[in-house]
């Protein structure tokens, strides 16, 4: 009698799965909750150094929600997509304030934490509880679409009730947590988006797209469009102390909440910007290299300009959205990326 597709998957976790993941030992809900997280768009090897750091300074829910948040977009600062930490930070409160500090274990409540949709939350309750929840991860998503040759952008509603349907009735009644994790598993090292190792694929027999050999047609990529540019200039600006003026970025839109350089758009005069912030810029302005920033939905063309000043204008030390931040000394605030990186380069320039 042939075995079923979680059979198959099954006996193939036992022997090539993932089994010493970070939180996966000990597994807990919060535990797989901050990785699933930290997993959203990025990838395991990316993501275990973070993790670790992460677990050491946070190691529960208690002290996430105590965190100030600055400490804790800090921790996160390289991994990206930064709503993920803003939403985590304030999960973490509402868990304390409504759940007594104990992570809920019913799905509808796990779904409406900030940040956590369906897959999620069926992903921490089936890995952490052994909870039957089918899961649906870009991974997971891959295997599906190829084994049952699923036509269309996963992306679209009607194909993703379909990758829905067949998720759930995959999905055994046992082992749950070992299954899921082996759908993930066989996606990121077996079922690869390309280049994948269908001749090691425990469920290859019955794979319609290795079977008709189009493997590299399933699952359908999003449909392209050119992506536009947008084109700011970041102001260095550094007092005679070396240090460097840094603004807290709004919660919405780009890097929200992180610490940037002020922006100004390119036609914009930085000398008279200066002025009208009370601050006294002296001659020697230097242009360094532009550089892109590549987000999902448009291009960042950054003209950094680092201007020196006179005895800043202590004024901008009584709001809340300015401080000055010495690279020599940095302080553990949240940066976004390209804002790290000019600061070390400027730092290494003296």
């Amino acid at each position: 009698m042939k075995r079923s597709f979680a059979e198959r998957l099954l006996a193939w976790y036992e022997r090539h799965g993932r089994h010493d993941l970070p939180w996966q030992r000990p597994r807990s809900p919060y535990r797989v909750w901050v990785s699933e997280i930290m997993l959203q768009q990025t990838q395991v090897a990316t993501v275990i150094p973070y993790y670790e750091r992460f677990m050491q300074r946070f190691p529960d829910v208690q002290a996430l929600a105590a965190a100030d948040p600055d400490e804790v977009l800090h921790h996160w600062s390289g991994l990206g997509y930064y709503a993920r930490a803003r939403n985590l930070h304030r999960a973490a409160q509402q868990i304390v304030a409504r759940h007594g500090g104990v992570f809920p274990e019913e799905v509808a409540l796990v779904q409406a934490l900030p940040g956590i949709g369906r897959s999620t939350a069926a992903a921490i309750l089936s890995l952490a509880l052994d909870q039957r929840h089918a899961i649906l991860d870009g991974n997971v998503k891959r295997v599906l679409a190829r084994h049952r040759t699923v036509a269309g952008w996963p992306g679209r509603a009607a194909v993703q009730r379909q990758l829905w349907a067949l998720a759930e009735q995959n999905t055994p009644q046992q082992r749950v947590a070992d299954y899921n994790q082996a759908m993930m598993d066989l996606g990121a090292t077996c079922c690869t988006r390309t280049s994948p190792a269908c001749e090691v694929c425990p469920v290859a027999g019955d794979c319609q797209a290795r079977i008709q050999g189009r493997q590299a047609d399933f699952p359908e990529g999003r449909p392209r469009k050119a992506l536009p540019v947008r084109r700011i200039r970041m102001l260095l600006l550094r007092d005679p102390q070396g240090r460097v003026l840094l603004q807290r970025r709004s919660p919405q839109g780009i890097w929200g909440g992180l610490w940037s350089f002020p922006e100004l758009p390119c036609a914009a005069d930085p000398h008279a910007w200066c002025c009208q912030q009370g601050l006294a810029p002296v001659a020697g302005r230097r242009d360094l290299a532009a550089r892109r920033h590549t987000f999902s939905h448009f291009h960042l063309d950054i003209l950094p300009s680092e201007i020196p000043l006179q005895e800043p204008g202590y004024g901008v030390m009584d709001a809340d959205t300015l401080v000055w931040y010495n690279p020599r000394r940095p302080e553990a605030l949240g940066l976004a990326a390209p804002v790290a990186a000019l600061l070390q380069e400027i730092n290494h320039e003296e």
